[in-house]
């Protein structure tokens, strides 16, 4: 006897101004609600910004919603808010397996490794050369509405992305870069991939605000970028153009990783959450408020909650249980979301998403 069909709920909450819920308004949501405009759609992964959303489906349809006023939906760019989750009709004829969300720019790849940007794009985070003004001394703003593909020459894997920048992993396990990597002003922006040295057989990546993690093959977390609140774990606060090793994990063995606007935090392999970088407003879960911590240390609020998935937002951070329970910590407490049975989650800005999985329905 065939199984019964695989369905989902997505879930969201948390701000909703821009619509970014996808609830059909803009009021805020204390509380887990339902994104009934997706029952029909078997989802298998979401991703919450700041002000807008996405979600792929089984079939590789992509949704967007919430803020479009920087062509961040890749829907025409009439409307500057959606409120309901709509398809992205320039990826139709592809199939999308994993996507991004950066500062006002997104990324996503198909299942043939092509990669493609759309959204803000004035510091060439999509890929393109911004234009500039007739003196070429300052990029002008110059929005993409539209996906456009992004690293032609690359095969990848998975898509990140951060405040002004994008970074990607290729099928043969390297990374590559290219936008404004560093606080506006800084660094001069480049909108051709530029290859990240010393990094071989890289298995995942994540983006914060300005900072970039690498996890190897081999379980060494690699952490290069701004520094400013110690998210590096190098023990200071001194900004890295090039990956250096978190030594403070080196015992451990590391499933997976996140990055929030300006915080790291790491998963074991035994269930264990390690974090550091700014601590206001309590993101990181040791239980004060302002302190940032700039090596990595054991989340001990959540230690025998043998967790399997983290995620980390602008002043928050999330983690998912073995047996779908899912903790949220913001604001000094640690909070159980009664969320049962989560597959899979994302969270950055002030949205939490999630999918709720079962056998039939």
């Amino acid at each position: 006897m065939a199984p019964p069909p695989r369905a989902t709920t997505v879930l969201a909450w948390g701000s909703g101004e821009d619509g970014q819920l996808g609830m059909g308004g803009s009021e805020e949501k204390d509380w887990a609600h339902c994104v009934e405009a997706l029952e029909p759609y078997n989802v298998t992964a979401v991703v919450a910004g700041s002000r807008n959303s996405l979600a792929i489906c089984d079939d590789g349809r992509l949704f967007t919603w919430g803020w479009n006023q920087r062509g961040t939906l890749g829907h025409p760019p009439e409307t500057k808010t959606e409120s309901s989750p709509g398809p992205v009709d320039a990826l139709a004829g592809v199939r999308i397996v994993q996507a991004a969300i950066g500062g006002w720019h997104c990324l996503a790849v198909d299942d043939k490794g092509r990669a493609y940007a759309w959204g803000g794009n004035e510091y060439g985070q999509c890929g393109e050369e911004p234009e500039r003004k007739e003196d070429g001394t300052r990029a002008l703003r110059r929005d993409i509405p539209t996906p456009r593909r992004c690293a032609p020459k690359l095969k990848v894997r998975q898509v990140a992305a951060g405040g002004t920048h994008s970074v990607v992993l290729t099928q043969e396990g390297h990374v590559w870069t290219w936008g404004q990597p560093w606080p506006p002003g800084d660094i001069k922006q480049i909108s051709t991939p530029v290859r990240v040295q010393g990094l071989q057989k890289v298995r995942v990546i994540a983006v914060g605000a300005f900072h970039n993690l690498a996890l190897t093959d081999d379980g060494i977390l690699w952490a290069w970028g701004n520094n400013e609140y110690g998210q590096l774990g190098t023990g200071d606060t001194q900004p890295r153009s090039q990956p250096i090793r978190v030594e403070g994990l080196s015992d451990l063995l590391l499933v997976d990783i996140a990055a929030g606007g300006w915080h790291s935090t790491a998963l074991t392999n035994e269930g264990e959450v390690y974090a550091w970088g700014r601590g206001e407003h309590g993101r990181l879960g040791f239980g004060d408020d302002k302190s940032s911590h700039m090596v990595p240390l054991k989340v001990e609020l959540l230690a025998g909650e043998d967790i399997v998935q983290v995620s980390c937002g602008g002043t928050h951070s999330v983690a998912l249980t073995r047996d779908g329970r899912m903790f949220s910590v913001s604001k000094i407490y640690l909070q159980l979301v009664t969320v049962c049975f989560a597959s899979i989650f994302w969270s950055t800005g002030g949205v939490i998403m999630a999918v709720w999985a079962t056998a039939g329905r």
